[in-house]
């Protein structure tokens, strides 16, 4: 690779030039060195999706196996593309049990996370993030609809807090820090750096007197403070690069929790912007009924959308979940449709980006965690089927998981109970 200055010409100029105000495509001209270098790969992401209620089965799941399924009502609104998605049945995460408090091992699959020993463990998208190379200014975008709940976990185990405020991650995401921001912005990572290197230095020292087998995971420690401090400059590379603009206004907040339907679209309006922009390549969002106060806006809706969920077969009830659900599942198919409409070198933004859709629970209304209602979309797949495994033994959800970090170019065969990509679903050569 060339060592050549970072370009002077910002996607800004070209907009002023053009008269254009939109968000360009990723050009590997105006990104950092390391970006650049990654160029010619082909582009491939990750968005993750846990709607924490779930939806109910009866409205969710076809009957019949194959390509020939007959949608259900949910899976209507989805038809147009139905091609481009697979439609999971007779799976679920092995040992991942609690009822709602599975929702915080959607992603990392840790078993019992009801248990009070629970530990969790990292999460597939962060997994990702450590795997693959730092070519966007944000490894990853950590989503929620309400408060800082996300699906998220760091390695350590640690849940990592959600944006919820549209209005902070549109800023996050195209508004330029002024000059002493961004010089404050530099000092802190360059802070973090020398730390690092001083951390690093000590856990050398230590290598003199243990034994082989902590030599063996200083080694391992050592690696991971490289990474960390690899991926500090590179983050400083971005914060001197001018953010890319975009057509699209700035949204504002919604303070009421109970707009599920509102702020479930603006995030979903984000994450279409931040691919589009390729500002980051791996997003999870969490889109939160549990905690969604009040009663939700739609017309003929009486009660709060966690009450409803536990509707005991209650026909009122199941009516008045049946609009919220399926507004959820409309929602989602907009975001497809958005992506497909957008192109990206010879096939469209969906063709390059995998979407998995699901709850870790397959029956709110009795907090049964198998079963679980789950999709995948676009990212390269052959799509098109409704696979059904068994309902009483079900599959493990882990193997799709496995699946898609091998779409991404991970090289591995495992993830968490995953030991093995998921049976029935291949890749477009």
């Amino acid at each position: 690779m060339p060592s050549h200055p970072m370009p002077q010409h910002p996607r800004r100029s070209f907009l002023r030039a053009t008269g254009v105000s939109l968000a360009l495509p990723w050009l590997e001209s105006l990104a950092p060195r390391a970006a650049r270098a990654a160029a010619t790969e082909p582009a491939h992401r990750m968005v993750c999706i846990c709607s924490t209620l779930g939806h109910m089965p009866n409205l969710w799941f076809p009957t019949r196996p194959g390509r020939d399924y007959e949608p259900t009502h949910y899976l209507e609104k989805l038809a147009d593309l139905r091609d481009e998605l697979t439609v999971f049945s007779g799976v679920s995460l092995p040992g991942v049990d609690g009822g709602h408090a599975a929702d915080s091992a959607f992603l990392s699959a840790a078993p019992h996370p009801g248990s009070h020993t629970f530990r969790n463990t990292i999460s597939l998208d962060q997994f990702a993030v450590e795997r693959l190379p730092a070519v966007t200014r944000l490894p990853s975008l950590v989503l929620g609809t309400v408060d800082n709940w996300s699906i998220s976990v760091s390695r350590s185990g640690v849940a990592i807090p959600a944006e919820s405020s549209p209005a902070a991650l549109f800023r996050r995401l195209f508004i330029d820090g002024t000059p002493a921001e961004v010089a404050a912005q530099v000092r802190r990572m360059r802070t973090g750096r020398s730390i690092l290197d001083a951390v690093r230095a000590d856990a050398q020292r230590l290598e003199r007197g243990v034994s082989p087998g902590d030599r063996r995971r200083l080694e391992a420690y050592c690696t991971t403070v490289r990474e960390v401090e690899g991926r500090l400059a590179q983050a400083e590379a971005w914060a001197r690069y001018p953010k890319p603009r975009t057509a699209a206004p700035a949204p504002q907040d919604i303070p009421d929790k109970a707009d599920v339907a509102g702020r479930t679209q603006l995030m979903l309006d984000l994450v279409h912007l931040a691919l589009e922009s390729d500002s980051t390549r791996i997003v999870s969002l969490r889109i939160e009924g549990i905690k969604a106060e009040g009663i939700p806006k739609f017309p003929g809706i009486h009660e709060g959308w966690h009450n409803l969920s536990h509707h005991g077969q209650d026909a009122a009830k199941m009516a008045q979940l049946e609009v919220i659900e399926a507004d959820q599942v409309a929602r989602l198919a907009g975001f497809l449709r958005r992506l497909k409409q957008a192109f990206e070198g010879e096939g469209s933004l969906l063709d390059r980006t995998m979407v998995l859709y699901g709850s870790a629970i397959g029956n709110a209304s009795s907090h049964n965690n198998s079963n679980l209602p789950v999709l995948l979309a676009g990212g390269g797949f052959r799509h098109g089927s409704h696979l059904a495994f068994d309902r009483t033994d079900n599959y493990p959800l882990t193997n799709l998981y496995v699946s898609m970090l091998q779409r991404l170019g991970i090289e591995t065969d495992h993830f968490a109970s995953g030991t093995g990509t998921m049976r029935g679903l291949e890749m477009v050569s």
